[in-house]
């Protein structure tokens, strides 16, 4: 049984949606933090609608934030527990696209989703693994789980913009070029871009080549 997930939603400008975004947010965050990269976005694409659900489970570590799944080194949950609320949220995760999609009268190929951290975790594990493609990901700050069975257990392959700080204290760098290798064996066609000087976060030209990518991958935004 799927969990039900509150979420922000910001219109799309001019009126006449053709395309969506969707947000995933970081561990101990929720939707409102990233629904906000709407605002300087939506100008550029003005007929995208965006979305950006809470995580399904309060945080361990953030009681006023949330969680995709637990993670043993931060809060002292074991990796049953992670595997397990990984495991569920897939579940969650899916279960909002196909609901968002039909609230919306949208396709996937109409769908973008950009990631944080814990949240681009989500997008990459969960993309692949469906069977209609999503017109793109933006995979900020995170990083690929089990990349050693992507390429196996894939179903579809979206356009992958892999965006990193190179100071990155919490997810490390390295992490971007595990994903990126990984992803370009199993047939994803991958981009990336290296935030220089930028820890966990987002900074201006992370922000400014994830529009780049979006206004290309989404053509009725």
């Amino acid at each position: 049984m799927t969990r039900e997930m509150k979420f922000g939603r910001k219109a799309a400008r001019s009126g006449q949606p053709g395309a969506m975004v969707i947000f995933l947010h970081g561990y101990g965050a929720d939707g409102a933090d990233l629904l906000g990269l709407a605002d300087p976005l939506a100008p550029h694409l003005p007929n995208t609608v965006f979305l950006a659900p809470d995580a399904p489970e309060p945080c361990r570590n953030n009681p006023f934030g949330r969680q995709w799944f637990p993670i043993p080194w931060l809060d002292g949950s074991s990796e049953a527990e992670a595997q397990a609320g990984l495991a569920q949220s897939v579940g969650d995760l899916n279960a909002f696209f196909d609901a968002r999609l039909a609230e919306e009268g949208m396709r996937p190929d109409q769908l973008a989703v950009v990631g944080f951290s814990q949240g681009t975790m989500m997008a990459l594990h969960v993309l692949p693994r469906r069977a209609e493609p999503v017109a793109g990901i933006v995979a900020f700050s995170g990083r690929l789980l089990v990349p050693e069975r992507l390429a196996a257990e894939a179903l579809s392959n979206p356009p992958v913009l892999l965006v990193h700080g190179d100071q990155d204290p919490m997810v490390p760098f390295a992490d971007m070029g595990v994903a990126g290798r990984a992803l370009a064996e199993a047939g994803f066609e991958t981009y990336g871009h290296v935030m220089k000087g930028t820890g966990h976060g987002i900074a201006p030209d992370g922000l400014s080549v994830a529009l780049s990518f979006l206004k290309d991958r989404l053509p009725g935004a």
